[in-house]
């Protein structure tokens, strides 16, 4: 597959747990030459304990979470953008929705006055890419890359982010938004999905689109 040229030069790929956005993002990166950076899910001390027992665990995941994304999305405002294009595994923002899903009132209003000191130093994509699917199409995709510390994700919570990421990139309009619907796709073993993903890719420009691909 040759390099593709592209417009966007900061692209943040987007999308539940078993999204695929970790390995959309690589496979792009290799496309675009580009200069990746991957949400570290492994190196928060927290994460497993989490998964079993999320209400003693949430606040201190999500300020873990919180510090983390918000100093790998430090490290691009404190450099030129444009050197090359810039792709990373997830959006700043997604962090308060999971925030708001996960915390109690009081943990929330504390990590609400954290974010809000945050927020406004981080760069914004020129574009996002939004990987959408069916709670059950994500946790056989789970099941399949057989993580131990989702191994005990409950599925009632994995439903509960993906409708939580859909509502909110329903009403998202801070960049341009590309939506793609990846039930049908395996674009990590079809070279053919993955082509036609790139195509869509590039050619968007403004706005939101929605993609509906029917795979190879």
């Amino acid at each position: 597959m040759t390099q593709s040229v592209i417009e966007p030069r900061f692209i943040a790929v987007e999308g539940a747990i078993g999204a695929g956005k970790t390995s959309l993002a690589r496979l792009l990166g290799r496309q675009y030459d580009a200069r990746l950076l991957l949400e570290k899910d492994e190196e928060n001390p927290f994460i497993g304990k989490f998964y079993e027992d999320r209400a003693s665990y949430s606040f201190q995941t999500q300020i873990f979470f919180l510090l983390s994304r918000y100093n790998q999305y430090l490290s691009l405002a404190q450099r030129d953008l444009f050197d090359s294009v810039v792709l990373i595994d997830y959006l700043f923002h997604r962090d308060r929705v999971f925030a708001q899903l996960n915390l109690e009132n009081h943990e929330l209003r504390l990590y609400e006055q954290i974010y809000d000191l945050l927020k406004g130093k981080v760069p914004s994509p020129d574009l996002v890419i939004f990987l959408q699917a069916d709670t059950d199409v994500l946790r056989r995709r789970v099941e399949k890359r057989n993580r131990e510390y989702e191994a005990i994700i409950d599925p009632a919570y994995l439903d509960a982010v993906n409708k939580a990421l859909n509502n909110y990139f329903f009403y998202y309009s801070e960049t341009p938004l590309l939506v793609i619907n990846t039930n049908e796709i395996d674009f990590v073993e079809k070279k053919c999905d993955l082509e036609e993903l790139i195509k869509k890719i590039n050619s968007h420009k403004i706005g939101r689109e929605y993609y509906n691909p029917l795979g190879s």
